[in-house]
This record gives C-alpha cells, structure tokens and sequence, in this order.
C-alpha cells in the first residue's frame, strides 16, 4: 500500500496536477513524522466553520495548515507542501432518545498545493464529497466491498463505474432505486439504453 501511495504521489506531481490525501493510521510513519513536525511550531494559519441543523447534527471544524520544508517527510514525499489538520466536533441528535451525542474526531491531510486554512477546509469538504457520491454509492448501493470476485476484480470495478455514469447521467440519484428499477423492467432498461445512445 506505502509503495502506491508514492508512485501515485510522484506521477501527480510529475504531470503538473495537485494532490490531496488523507493520513490514516495505515501510514504509521508518515503520520508519526506528521505529528511530529506540527508539534515543533503553531500552525500558520487557523479557520474556523459550523454548520448548523443539517441532517440532525451540530457540526464545528477547525482547520490548521502548516507548510511542509522541502525534504521534511522524507525524499519520498518531497512533493508535499502543506499539512492540514481538521478537528470536528459534530453533536448528533437521536430522534429516537430525544438526547445530543457528541462526537470529535481529528483528520490529517497532506497537500501538494500551498494552501490557506480556508481553501483548505474548502478542499477538504470537497474530498468528503467525493467520498460520499462515489465510494460510499459503491461500497454500499454497488455492493463492492461484498463482491467475492477474485479473478479480475478491476473488469467488474469498470463495469460498475459504467452502471454507476449511466444511471446519473440518465438523471437518478437514488441509485439503489434505480438499480432496482432498471432491474425490475425491461422497459426501464431498454429506455436506459436508448438515452445512453442519444
């Protein structure tokens, strides 16, 4: 995984483009040399954001951004320019019990762009988007974590992506409805078929 995570690095900041990822706990030792070099100094920028009443929830993020030295991380990651650390604080309330449950939780982030701690909580919520209409849509309405294809996972990856492109751009968003629905007819998929030719 470390080995991807590198190459993948290297071939973005090669072609010119920029790169944001989060450092999760599979990366032991980048997160540790993270930690490490934000502890030596205060942040150089703050930005502070909340969001109120969206889907039961209470929610306050802090972002903090520090510049990343050439060769701070490593050789390996030399094409890193900023750290960001995002706190959130999200009160969720239970319909059910009628009582607010707290929940904090601290996020890392690297980027290849040097960035304000505004852009970055911007960019940061834009890469939750990403994750909440493509991987949580595959994982759960796709069911892609539960495939047990083994032989050439990647040709049935693809086709999912088709399915998934197909059925947005044909106007759903609900696609485990239209996945049903499509399914259930056949002229709901002979029409999706002949709006995907148009």
């Amino acid at each position: 995984m470390r080995c991807i995570v590198k190459k993948t690095l290297k071939t973005i900041v090669a072609s010119g483009n920029d790169l944001l990822v989060q450092v999760k706990a599979n990366q032991p030792s980048l997160l540790d040399k993270l930690t490490a070099l934000t502890a030596q100094s205060a942040p150089a920028e703050t930005a502070y954001d909340t969001q109120l009443g969206q889907r039961n929830r209470i929610e306050e993020r802090h972002a903090a951004v520090w510049p990343v030295a050439e060769g701070a991380l490593g050789t390996a990651w030399s094409g890193l320019r900023c750290t960001i650390q995002v706190r959130r604080h999200t009160e969720v309330f239970n319909t059910a019990r009628k009582l607010w449950k707290p929940r904090c939780e601290t996020a890392w982030y690297l980027c290849t762009r040097p960035l304000s701690a505004a852009q970055a909580q911007q960019a940061v919520r834009e890469h939750w988007a990403i994750e909440n209409r493509l991987h949580y849509v595959r994982d759960v309405s796709l069911g892609e974590d539960a495939s047990r294809i083994r032989t050439r996972p990647g040709v049935f990856a693809q086709l999912r992506t088709c399915a998934l492109n197909l059925l947005r751009q044909t106007g759903h968003t609900n696609i485990k409805g239209a996945r049903q629905i499509v399914a259930w007819s056949e002229r709901e998929m002979l029409a999706l078929l002949q709006r995907m030719q148009q």
